[in-house]
């Protein structure tokens, strides 16, 4: 028996670079119940694409589905979009038969599973948060640029026998930048170095750090690569803040979610931007705080065979989400008699650090959805949640028993209040 059609009208593409198959599946004019089907091929040109609209618009479709293959889906979905509804297929969802692959049968398999319901759409986020997307993107590149090139000046340095980076905590602030110019314009003496450029705190181990500058610093060689990396930095800098003013303008209509976000431990503003940029401020496109999870990749996946449970990893999910999620998480965690701090400690004695941060960047990514949702402050449960969660009772009995078979006699006292 055939499965019945939900879409009568539904259109399936298989996209590449150069080009596009696309296919349809109408009615039939003259046997009712059946549908008949039409590919054509079309360039990815503006003008290929305009073609396209016309030809789905001539079928009178309904419903376009096409596969998230690498960038190659963004111009068809952004020029689409305005005329019919399309979907965004993840290619997981779509593997068809092996065998007799050609771009002909990939068009018209994704065109059945659309039409028949058969799968679900990606979130594709609105053109204002797809703007607001690229640009906290990019500001994220280059900040962990930076931090690269931090990390090869300290490798500089060590090759150069300069053990700056054990006196100073950063190498890059205003003392070691001066110091660094210094030994790229000429300066050996580690003491010269150290009473001239050391400003601040620093000053408080100027003999320290007399010793950490002698080495043997080549101006001719390392001072040339220390110039241009503090070059790149500067421009670096330079295109970070340009970016931050530019974000700032972009997400003014969105100003009220960042700072409720920012109520949450581990979230400050910036980061507070950048999950708003990925999840949107429209949390109806995720049913419950759970799919949120799901979706970003924050949760455990599901592998059972004969009620039998395997190791089953994190899916995958948005990288650019899971890594602020995670980098909320390392700060969430840092902070004393909160949820957040708890729970690590909880989770981190029975199955270790990495899964503990990994479960309190769930739990604030579903935090984040309730705050988005409700449009409230984040209230957090405090450190004792867990304590009170229980039975008191037990938990005292557990305890009085681990001393016993320890060899301890054990004698109570309740405290006053």
């Amino acid at each position: 028996m055939a499965i019945e059609a939900v879409i009568e009208r539904a259109a399936g593409l298989d996209i590449a670079k150069a080009s596009l198959v696309a296919c349809v599946r109408v009615p039939h004019e003259h046997q009712p119940g059946r549908a008949r089907i039409h590919k054509r091929v079309f360039a990815t040109t503006s003008s290929g694409l305009l073609e396209l609209a016309d030809w789905l618009a001539g079928h009178q479709i309904q419903l376009v589905g096409m596969e998230s293959t690498g960038q190659y889906w963004k111009p068809v979905f952004y020029l689409l979009e305005a005329q019919t509804e399309c979907w965004l297929l993840n290619p997981r969802h779509m593997r068809a038969v092996p065998g007799r692959k050609t771009d002909m049968s990939d068009a018209e398999w994704i065109c059945d599973l659309v039409a028949h319901g058969l799968v679900r759409p990606s979130f594709v986020p609105p053109p204002p948060i797809r703007r607001l997307r690229d640009l906290t993107r990019r500001r994220t590149v280059l900040t962990r640029e930076r931090a690269r090139e931090k990390q090869r000046m300290e490798k500089l340095l060590e090759d150069a026998a300069v053990k700056l980076s054990v006196v100073a905590t950063d190498i890059l602030g205003v003392s070691a930048r001066a110091i660094i110019t210094a030994l790229a314009d000429g300066e050996r003496d580690g003491h010269v170095l150290a009473a001239r450029h050391a400003k601040g705190r620093l000053r408080r181990k100027i003999p320290a750090l007399a010793q950490a500058l002698t080495g043997r610093f080549d101006p001719h060689h390392h001072g040339l690569i220390a110039t241009q990396i503090l070059a790149h930095v500067d421009f670096l800098d330079h295109q970070i803040a340009d970016l931050t003013h530019r974000i700032e303008t972009e997400i003014a209509p969105y100003q009220q979610q960042v700072d409720l976000l920012d109520t949450i431990p581990g979230i400050n503003q910036h980061t507070a931007q950048n999950i708003l940029a990925e999840i949107g401020a429209d949390m109806t496109r995720f049913t419950t705080a759970a799919h949120l999870a799901s979706w970003a990749g924050l949760c455990p996946g599901n592998n059972k065979t004969g009620g039998k449970p395997r190791p089953a990893p994190c899916r995958p999910g948005d990288k650019w989400l899971k890594g602020y999620c995670g980098a909320a998480a390392y700060g969430a965690i840092r902070k004393r008699g909160s949820y957040t701090n708890a729970q690590y400690r909880r989770i981190a004695a029975r199955r270790g650090g990495k899964r503990a941060q990994t479960a309190v960047a769930h739990s604030l990514l579903e935090a984040a959805w309730h705050v988005l949702t409700t449009q409230t402050s984040y209230h957090d449960l405090g450190g004792d949640y867990f304590l009170t969660l229980t039975n008191p009772d037990r938990r005292r009995d557990r305890a009085i028993t681990v001393l016993q078979h320890l060899g301890y006699r054990v004698t109570i006292e309740p405290t006053t209040a």
